[in-house]
């Protein structure tokens, strides 16, 4: 018996027959599926029919992809306000699944899915995995959390469609992660960038070589990062860190995905969704030009989004590996996370990058926000690499603060803490501590 290598209903090359549009047809179906997608929201979410009246529009209005333009924004506090099932635009008994957020800061935000859209769902997973180098029959260590977050199920039926042996592992118990790569032998894992740091710390803890595992390629989201976290993870593990980018409000993981070949930021699955890139004046900008990235859904059943504001900050670009979906860069961050630290805006992200450009420092940090009177005053806590000598750690925090200052414009404080005393991420890392 020989195992497939490539999915379903794709080419010899395992691509879809979408993913060989050329961007005319990309278009096309676009604005076919957009009229479909504005009018059914119209006619069965009471919140858009609300607020297309309000803005003097109508579905009719949308003849071409521009006219987008014309529909207000959706945001998160909509969402929040239709609680829990007003956003929904079918009957309740026709949802197959609910899923929300965490609600730390507010009420939560609730997500539902017909069958179909679970389907789609998992055929864009499937396709995402495929994008990043993962094969059918693989064995696939699946980290993200299960439960109400979209990662963890929305990554298993995809693994599952892809025709993968999924390890429904979930998030924590680093130990036992370590266990079973050890012992199951996976050929790929999913999971965030810094559990997957964790996770690497672990196996060096167990006295394990983490770049001897079996495991080939990474798919990575649900948190930024940078390139120089994926070098780190590339060189500490010995494998391919593939971008998969989601949100839960849009579908979850597998809106778009790297691919393996170029590594150069997700092609968007533009048959599902419309992008754009607004800039503060919340005005379309042209590709190229940084923003924030805002979606519509175009194919969603159960809950579509009309031009929802996403607060991630990055650019629209030509397709590569996929030449008619267009790229993201990686996102920098989200303008909700943005620091404004003595008149300069910075992003944990920065840091990031410059602190592992340091190599007697950790990949190990937490920045800290406090107040000195009416000023403003960030700390960076970083640990230093296992076996560096202290005096090397401190030189190293030295030149770390005034790259800091060269780089981004303004001063922030760096204080070394000793090796393992910061949190390590159990799935999503919190970098940023505002004690304000």
């Amino acid at each position: 018996m020989t195992t497939a290598t490539t999915q379903p209903g794709t080419d010899e090359f395992g691509l879809h027959a979408e993913e060989r549009l050329d961007r005319d047809a990309i278009e096309a179906l676009q604005l076919e599926r957009l009229q479909w997608t504005v009018r059914h929201a119209y006619e069965n979410v009471p919140l858009y029919r609300e607020k297309f009246d309000a803005a003097g529009v109508h579905p009719d209005d949308i003849k071409t992809l521009t006219d987008v333009q014309k529909l207000p924004f959706t945001t998160k506090e909509d969402l929040r306000l239709s609680y829990p099932f007003g956003m929904f635009a079918v009957p309740r008994e026709d949802v197959r699944r609910i899923h929300a957020s965490s609600g730390t800061t507010g009420r939560p935000t609730v997500v539902g899915y017909t069958q179909r859209d679970l389907d789609n769902w998992a055929d864009l997973i499937a396709r995402s995995l495929y994008a990043s180098g993962v094969r059918p029959g693989w064995r696939v260590h699946n980290a993200y959390g299960y439960g109400l977050f979209t990662g963890g199920l929305g990554a298993h039926a995809g693994i599952e469609r892809l025709g993968c042996t999924v390890i429904p592992m979930s998030g924590g118990q680093t130990e036992k992660q370590v266990q079973l790569i050890t012992d199951f032998e996976p050929d790929a894992i999913l999971c965030t960038p810094s559990y997957l740091l964790t996770i690497a710390d672990a196996f060096e803890a167990a006295g394990l070589d983490p770049r001897a595992t079996s495991l080939k390629v990474a798919v990575c989201g649900a948190e930024p990062w940078t390139d120089a976290m994926r070098h780190e993870l590339e060189q500490r593990m010995n494998i391919k860190a593939v971008d998969i980018y989601g949100l839960s409000e849009v579908m979850g993981p597998g809106v778009g995905n790297e691919c393996v070949e170029t590594q150069d930021g997700p092609h968007i699955w533009e048959d599902h969704f419309l992008p754009e890139i607004i800039d503060e004046q919340l005005q379309q900008v042209p590709d190229g030009e940084e923003g924030e990235l805002v979606f519509t859904t175009l194919t969603k059943e159960a809950f579509p989004v009309i031009r929802y504001r996403t607060r991630d900050l990055t650019t629209l670009l030509p397709g590569t590996a996929r030449p008619g979906m267009r790229r993201i860069a990686k996102i920098t961050g989200r303008n909700d996370d943005m620091i404004i630290l003595r008149g300069v805006n910075l992003f944990p992200t920065q840091i990031e990058e410059i602190a592992l450009e340091q190599p007697d420092l950790s990949s190990h940090f937490v920045l800290e926000l406090t107040r000195n009177g009416k000023m403003d005053a960030l700390t960076v806590k970083i640990e230093p690499r296992e076996g560096v000598e202290e005096a090397d750690a401190a030189a190293a925090a030295k030149a770390l603060q005034q790259c800091i200052k060269t780089r981004i414009g303004t001063s922030v404080g760096v204080e070394l803490v000793p090796a393992e005393s910061l949190e390590r991420s159990q799935g999503k890392l919190k970098r940023l501590y505002d004690l304000r």
